[in-house]
């Protein structure tokens, strides 16, 4: 196997986070975290635009129950290309705790696409964020679609807010359930009530197959840690407004993380600032991931 070197300019993952002091329900699901390699047991892939530290399944459990979760939706990296590996083997050794999102290509056959469903992959990843990938022509995802709909997975959509309009036509015509990642990563820095957080927000509304992860504060604040407060009125509009359509997610490892490495248990205690209920935070954490995940 090759050696890895993680990139110079990498923050690894916190490995002595905060206890939360927000308790999540029975049940709970953290619906967006990752796994990395470990790279000389899953390579990272050759044309990966980052070289991350390992960060394994085991590493990912033991989180898990730190923070008070009873499951995970282990999404593909971008690292590993469209080599499920390291997701499916996490799935694997779940004892069903875990589902997965995978990243696909034109060449997957039916029997693997059948093998990962079965492994407990219930949906592909879209990726347009283009300082990570090189995003490819709308024809591209609509047949990848079309392979995947008989299995009633759903679409993973990773985009920044300026791309929203750009695939517009591509986003509000899929014929399966789209979740987007990150609430589309909103410039917090303008108002909640202003035209491009309404232009998101109209997606959703307009199109009830759309779903939102009201995650990663840490990547979209301009305030920063602990609280991450400028992020919040983001998304509670977005729980308040579509409680049955909202996933939340650690996001760890946090790759790409730039300006500080980000404490999971502060995370966690952000939940009841964007989910104040506990009512919206059984939806949030519990029956709507459970529903899309969970429920064939």
């Amino acid at each position: 196997m090759p050696a890895f070197t993680k990139d110079a300019d990498w923050l690894d993952w916190d490995a002595d986070p905060t206890k939360p002091s927000y308790v999540p329900p029975p049940g709970a699901v953290d619906a967006h975290c990752h796994v990395f390699g470990p790279g000389d047991e899953f390579p990272f892939a050759p044309e990966r635009k980052y070289t991350p530290c390992d960060a394994s399944k085991d590493q990912l459990w033991a989180l898990r129950d730190f923070l008070g979760f009873d499951r995970n939706v282990v999404v593909q990296a971008t690292c590993h290309g469209a080599d499920n590996s390291a997701m499916v083997d996490a799935l694997l050794h779940s004892d069903g705790r875990a589902r997965g999102v995978a990243t696909i290509r034109p060449d997957v056959t039916d029997a693997e696409l059948f093998e990962m469903h079965q492994a407990g992959v219930r949906g592909v990843r879209f990726n347009f964020v283009k300082r990570l990938v090189d995003p490819k022509p709308d024809a591209y995802y609509r047949a990848l679609v079309e392979r995947i709909a008989p299995l009633g997975w759903h679409v993973v959509i990773y985009f920044e807010a300026a791309d929203l309009a750009e695939r517009w036509n591509l986003f509000t015509s899929l014929p399966v359930t789209v979740v987007v990642d990150h609430m589309g990563r909103p410039d917090v820095t303008k108002p909640v009530d202003g035209e491009e957080f309404g232009q998101f927000l109209l997606f959703m509304e307009e199109n009830q197959n759309v779903w939102s992860k009201v995650s990663c504060p840490e990547r979209l604040s301009v305030q920063g840690p602990p609280a991450y407060a400028d992020v919040r009125p983001f998304a509670r509009a977005v729980v308040e407004r579509f409680p049955d359509r909202v996933l939340w997610g650690t996001d760890w490892p946090h790759p790409n993380m730039k300006s500080h490495m980000p404490d999971d248990g502060l995370l966690v205690d952000v939940i009841p600032h964007i989910a104040p209920t506990a009512e919206l935070q059984q939806a949030l954490l519990v029956a709507n991931p459970t529903r899309l995940y969970w429920e064939d």
